[in-house]
């Protein structure tokens, strides 16, 4: 998981060997929730699964949250539980905005505090920054409660990719022998029968889309305000002019 553009299909192309639809413009390329080709890890067979951002440029971010939980809550209703989440981070981006954030908070709604244990955030595109830059980045982000901190307070794990097949390898290594257990939206969507607004991170999305909103108007009325003043400023000069 990750916000669009991340790396996530490059990072299970990479590991899998398999042909997942890389994007390189400016819309998003993954659309679907989609699987990769089952492959071998220190002699464990591995299937990565590949999932839309919330930031996708074409659905909303109900709709992918919906989707994913789809998924999610069918595979385990199935029996099959993930030995582990990746959850992928750009350290070539300058600052962790608002949307990050928002995203990030979702997800470990999502994940449920008992299984934060079984996650690795994953800092790729090193190649893009300077190792000094990076590291300083990486350790910002470990160590402030607003960005990684409590998901490795948890039990959580933080690794570089590197973009080669054996940094993949290497991370997938960690989570093979994992104890597989199921997400907390595994459980609140089969377990608990609840709708997919009512699970934890349905409330945590419908809480940041209400945030947004509540900030809009608050952009609208200002915008307002300021286009009224300047219409009167604009009057009272015309007045002065003619007189």
């Amino acid at each position: 998981m990750g916000a669009t553009g991340s790396g996530k299909s490059t990072f299970i192309n990479k590991a899998s060997g398999s042909n997942l639809l890389v994007g390189h413009g400016l819309e998003s390329c993954t659309s679907e929730v989609q699987t990769s080709r089952p492959f071998v890890v220190s002699g464990r067979v591995v299937t990565l699964i590949d999932t839309p951002g919330f930031d996708d440029t074409n659905r909303s971010d109900t709709a992918i949250l919906n989707m994913i939980a789809a998924y999610l809550s069918t595979t385990y209703e199935h029996g099959a539980k993930l030995a582990g989440v990746i959850y992928m981070h750009r350290i070539s981006d300058l600052r962790m905005g608002g949307t990050s954030k928002r995203n990030f908070r979702i997800f470990r709604k999502l994940c449920g505090e008992r299984s934060l244990k079984n996650v690795i955030i994953v800092t790729n595109m090193w190649l893009q920054v300077t190792c000094e830059i990076g590291e300083a980045r990486e350790a910002e982000l470990a160590s402030m409660d607003k960005f990684f901190k409590p998901v490795l307070e948890k039990g959580g794990q933080l690794f570089r990719h590197h973009g080669t097949l054996e940094s993949a390898h290497t991370i997938l290594r960690y989570l093979i022998n994992n104890q597989p257990a199921p997400l907390r939206i595994q459980q609140e969507i089969v377990d608990e029968h609840r709708s997919i607004e009512d699970t934890a991170a349905g409330s945590e999305l419908r809480r940041a889309l209400n945030e947004q909103a509540d900030q809009h108007k608050d952009e609208i009325r200002n915008l307002r305000v300021d286009m009224e003043a300047a219409m009167r400023a604009k009057d009272e000069e015309t007045r002065r002019e003619l007189q």
